[in-house]
């Protein structure tokens, strides 16, 4: 996973050079072969000329058979060259897509890396379809320019013909291109406030279907859906647009390359009534101006192509360049495993100040639910250090010298609602595929029992989010991968409030016992993980204000007696 502060692109003009300086090796042999596919199909019409006036000059069959096999092979080169031309583009079309994917991902995948305001679903779009239209522009330069080719290539036939000919062609290539650069700066514009809409609603659908379960509890889906209406018809009434923009884009290209064939053709037969011309060259001439259509055509999309890669790579930069939240550091925890908070004022949070030493299970009470978040968010690096107050420190070294993969790997934060992805029960316990602890993991987290009422065991499907088990099941699993993962500081916020109390105190005595001489920490109320702990700190204000174990709280602190029994 790259770093927040390694250099990259920052604009859209950015990401689509490096496209193009990172592919120059497979455009080059690209335009070599589609230069080639177009000189060849520009040669037919030529060479069909040519036959016709050598043909009524000599009348000998040697030169027409010559010809014969001159079109074949003309043919051939047609054949191969747009097969492996097209073949080799595509290939750098589909890495160069796969690589803006991940790089975005990866941007996505780093909650405190970087400052963008863009919801996650805006990002999923902006990491598939804005990166697919961005490495379009692999494909769009070797075909621009060899539809330049077969362009130059008819203007010097024609201009050999007939020197009118050849200027006809390249003006009205010229006029051409001129009003249709103008009509792509509107597609362009179009084309990135449709992207903009279509991410926002894909933002509203994972917003939706994250808190699908909460909108049936309490009747809002009606609501939601309606919500998600306006969203969605926004984006249909801006595609409509766009789609009119393209459209008269398209009709006004070809109506425009009709109207150039046109001219050519009475031009020619002009010259060719006039005696200007030979019958030979009409026929080219004729040919030519038919066949100049097409890569004509391509040569008129091109700029609106151009325009919507740069749209999806300016969007692209939204993630890509965004400044970072924090700088970490780069050094590593040493081994070992105590953590200290010391003097942090965040939200709800009042020069808290906690030491937990390494090997010490500690349950932390929290009276008020916004300070137990807070911490927890303080302690994932949600928050970056310089967001508040004070100093965290983890194996005696400040959390800011640290670099982000380091503190993931050495302090794990295992929210109350970890997230339950689609697979099976062991690649969410060990989504890595490391095959550490999850036998262990499983029973001490009590979800044995969904092993077994399986014939599949652990590799029993779970669908997306969950939604084939119940909230106690998912709760069970997110601790057992937690659990799995084994770091030397565990913090678990909230992990047993879905379960029934007699699981709940089997799994206290289980956390105790596997994770002994590893240092925890259990943000809870339940008196079955207070208990089970070395001793509990009272979160009570945003500062602690009691330590003691379990059952001395019980009997000296009335507050906290009646903040925790059940």
């Amino acid at each position: 996973m790259s770093t927040p502060d390694e250099r990259g692109p920052r604009t859209g003009s950015d990401i689509l050079w490096t496209a193009l300086r990172r592919n120059k090796g497979a455009m080059a042999g690209g335009t070599v072969l589609m230069g080639l596919y177009q000189a060849g199909e520009t040669a037919f019409p030529i060479a069909l000329g040519l036959i016709v006036e050598h043909t009524l000059r000599e009348r000998s069959l040697g030169s027409l058979g010559l010809s014969i096999a001159a079109l074949a092979v003309i043919i051939t080169t047609v054949s191969l060259s747009w097969r492996f031309g097209m073949r080799i583009l595509q290939k750098a079309n589909t890495t160069e897509a796969h690589r803006w994917r991940v790089r975005v991902a990866d941007c996505g995948l780093q909650p405190v890396a970087r400052d963008v305001d863009l919801k996650s679903g805006e990002v999923l779009t902006i990491a598939t379809e804005d990166a697919d239209q961005t490495a379009d522009i692999i494909e769009v330069v070797p075909l621009l320019v060899s539809s330049l080719v077969a362009v130059l290539i008819t203007a010097v036939a024609l201009g050999l013909a007939d020197v009118r000919l050849g200027v006809l062609v390249i003006v009205g290539t010229i006029a051409i291109l001129s009003i249709l650069s103008v009509m792509s700066r509107w597609i362009g514009t179009g084309t990135r406030e449709q992207q903009a809409r279509v991410a926002r609603a894909g933002a509203k659908v994972a917003d939706l279907i994250s808190g699908l379960r909460p909108l049936h509890g309490f009747g809002g889906t009606h609501a939601a859906f309606l919500s998600y209406r306006k969203v969605s018809t926004e984006a249909k009434n801006q595609a409509i647009t766009v789609a009119k923009v393209n459209g008269a884009y398209a009709g006004t290209a070809l109506a425009l390359n009709a109207i150039l064939a046109i001219a050519v053709t009475l031009t020619a037969g002009g010259l060719a009534l006039g005696g200007g011309i030979t019958v030979g060259e009409l026929v080219m001439a004729v040919g030519l101006a038919q066949f100049i259509m097409e890569p004509l055509r391509l040569f008129s999309e091109m700029p609106k192509y151009v325009m919507m890669a740069r749209a999806s790579a300016e969007r692209m930069a939204l993630v890509l360049a965004a400044p970072p939240v924090m700088t970490p550091g780069r050094e590593r925890p040493s081994a070992g495993g105590d953590l200290e908070v010391d003097g942090v004022r965040y939200g709800s949070l009042r020069e808290l100040k906690l030491h937990v030493p390494a090997g010490e299970f500690v349950a932390v009470a929290a009276y008020q639910p916004g300070a137990a978040a807070d911490l927890v968010s303080i302690l994932a690096v949600h928050v970056p250090p310089g967001a508040y107050e004070g100093v965290v420190r983890v194996s005696g070294r400040e959390l800011k010298d640290l670099s982000i993969g380091a503190v993931r790997e050495h302090l794990l934060v295992n929210p109350y609602d970890g997230e339950i992805f689609a697979g099976t029960l062991r690649t969410n316990i060990d989504p890595a595929g490391a095959g550490r602890m999850i036998a262990e993991a499983v029973e001490a987290s009590m979800l044995t029992d969904v092993v077994a009422l399986h014939r599949e065991g652990l590799d029993h499907e779970v669908r997306d989010r969950g939604g084939n088990l119940s909230g106690g099941q998912r709760q069970r699993l997110s601790l057992a991968r937690a659990l799995a993962a084994d770091p030397d500081i565990l913090v678990l916020h909230d992990p047993t409030t879905a379960v029934d109390a007699v699981t709940e105190q089997l799994i206290a005595r289980n956390l105790a016992r596997l994770r002994r001489n590893r240092t925890m920490i259990v943000i809870t109320s339940s008196p079955a993980l207070l208990d089970a702990a070395d001793r509990v700190l009272v979160l009570d204000g945003g500062v602690i204000t009691a330590e003691d174990t379990h059952r001395n709280l019980l009997h000296t602190d009335e507050t906290y007696r009646q903040a925790v029994a059940r």
